[in-house]
């Protein structure tokens, strides 16, 4: 189960059809449902694909890389004919009648929809933990590398309440690459979404220039910041995705004709000599986890050995962001949320009396306690009493921190080199101890300027962890330069060489659980 490129060759050469490699995932998929990556899993759809497309291989009309290759999507995506929920009661038995762009574009070039995947309800939060559907196991939680890391450890209570967040918002999305259920998946990113759980989960997670690629049919967050992104197995692929996805969408008035070549080849950096490397000094906050900071510092050092000029950056307006935006971000999701009133689509309750008593009524049963909460911070921002005050004075703020970045660039820097999170994923039982807006303002502190700034954002996964767990970088473009920040990126990654999770004892155990539970099913019905 290697890369998608690899695959993809050895579907051309023959080696595997696509309906092999479609059973191979579904087959995964199944072994793997404890870890609550899938909320709907799209086996018919997905199995009639590949038969499409093994019809176009023997024929010798293949559509492209993408062809017969299994992805998945996260559920905020609309895809015709597939509930779509956002992992929230508001929206379940929500079937739409079309699909998102993203989702179309990559259907054309031929890839096998593997299913809908779990997130936190709406996007809004950090760890995947907040869905109706519950709460996404990261697969490392059940990697030899980690498993091993504990059994050292004397300290550590083993037992199957220890097992690990993914991230999020994007949770389920990387916990289904990670898993090797597909080859990439979508996400969404609107303050640190896909980079967030990539780094958890070991692999890379890209964030595209705002502008770059179609949010039409993405069920909207935060419109001025939300952005498609991709989880993926290598930087290759990732740049594959976002050939296929990039480009001008007549629906979305937000996107730019496109300035990326397609399909998106990334060349080899030979030498990065060439290259000047931005450290933002802001970055270095106490909080950060010290194994981080050492390695984030020997990225650096690994740049400069190899000749490029790394130099300390300051982006003056970081302390600023996180407070900026909550409240943009609240009052967009407040006016966002107004839609679900259960009269067009969705949840609608039972009660009658009056049309305002029915409003009231199923958005308290549809919404959880963390996006009620967001729609009533945002209601307040928005009273005409604190419009100036709040709404406005953040939006003056946004633009000094999106000023800053270009600043930063305008030194001479091509791309800025930061941590992705504070720490490696922590085990959910720890997780929950804090409210979802303290954990979302802790762990989107490096990324959600980014989304403010419509920048370009990368997370590359760097080594291991003591306790055997990933650990990310992100680096940071230019709005647009996308292609030279990914092939930034895929230089450093192949120094890195970052390990392959090692499942083969959770596949194992996973037969052996689903084994006990038909045996306890069978004993039961006797």
């Amino acid at each position: 189960m290697g890369s998608l490129l690899r695959v993809s060759a050895a579907l051309k050469q023959g080696q595997i059809t696509p309906t092999e490699l479609c059973q191979k995932c579904l087959s995964l998929i199944k072994k793997t449902k404890f870890l609550n990556a899938y909320i709907t899993v799209s086996e018919e759809v997905a199995l009639k694909q590949a038969e499409e497309s093994e019809k176009r291989y023997k024929n010798g009309q293949s559509l492209g890389d993408l062809d017969g290759i299994p992805i998945a999507v996260k559920d905020n995506f609309s895809t015709s004919g597939i509930e779509t929920t956002c992992a929230s009661n508001m929206l379940k038995g929500y079937v739409p009648p079309y699909n998102a762009t993203v989702v179309q574009k990559l259907l054309d070039q031929g890839a096998l929809l593997m299913g809908k995947t779990n997130l936190d309800e709406f996007a809004m939060g950090s760890g995947s933990t907040d869905g109706v559907f519950g709460p996404v196991k990261n697969p490392w939680s059940y990697s030899k590398q980690y498993r091993e890391k504990r059994k050292q450890n004397p300290h550590s209570e083993s037992g199957d309440s220890d097992w690990l967040i993914t991230g999020g918002s994007s949770g389920g999305s990387a916990a289904a690459v990670s898993a090797f259920t597909c080859y990439a998946a979508l996400g969404s990113d609107t303050g640190g979404s896909t980079r967030n759980p990539a780094a958890h989960c070991g692999l890379v997670g890209f964030k595209p220039s705002y502008g770059l690629v179609s949010r039409h049919g993405l069920i909207p967050l935060v419109n001025s910041m939300d952005v498609p992104g991709i989880l993926t197995r290598c930087v290759d692929d990732a740049a594959m995705v976002l050939g296929v996805l990039a480009g001008h969408d007549p629906k979305d008035s937000t996107t730019v004709h496109d300035p990326i070549n397609k399909p998106l080849v990334l060349s080899s950096l030979a030498d990065v000599s060439k290259l000047c490397i931005g450290i933002p000094k802001e970055y270095l906050v106490p909080e950060l986890s010290s194994e981080i900071q050492s390695l984030w510092s020997r990225a650096a050092d690994l740049f400069e050995s190899e000749g490029a000029k790394v130099i300390e950056v300051s982006l003056p307006h970081t302390s600023y962001s996180i407070v900026c935006y909550h409240v943009l971000c609240t009052s967009e999701v407040a006016s966002n949320m107004a839609r679900f009133d259960g009269l067009q689509y969705g949840h609608r309750c039972d009660i009658d009396v009056s049309t305002e008593a029915m409003y009231a009524a199923t958005r308290r049963e549809g919404f959880n306690d963390v996006v009620r909460g967001r729609i009533l911070s945002g209601n307040f921002f928005l009273l005409k009493e604190n419009y100036e005050n709040y709404f406005v004075k953040a939006q003056k703020v946004r633009r000094l921190i999106a000023n800053d970045f270009v600043n930063a660039f305008n030194s001479g820097v091509d791309v800025l080199l930061t941590p992705t999170t504070l720490s490696e994923a922590v085990p959910y039982l720890e997780f929950i101890k804090e409210d979802n807006r303290t954990r979302s303002a802790q762990d989107d502190i490096f990324t959600q300027a980014v989304n403010m700034a419509g920048l370009p954002a990368v997370s590359i996964p760097i080594a291991l962890s003591n306790q055997g767990l990933p650990i990310g970088l992100q680096f940071i473009g230019r709005a647009f330069y996308d292609q030279q920040l990914l092939t930034v990126a895929k230089w450093f990654e192949k120094q890195v060489q970052f390990p392959v999770i090692q499942l083969q004892e959770l596949m194992d155990d996973c037969s052996a659980i689903l084994e006990n539970e038909k045996l306890a099913s069978v004993s039961l019905k006797q």
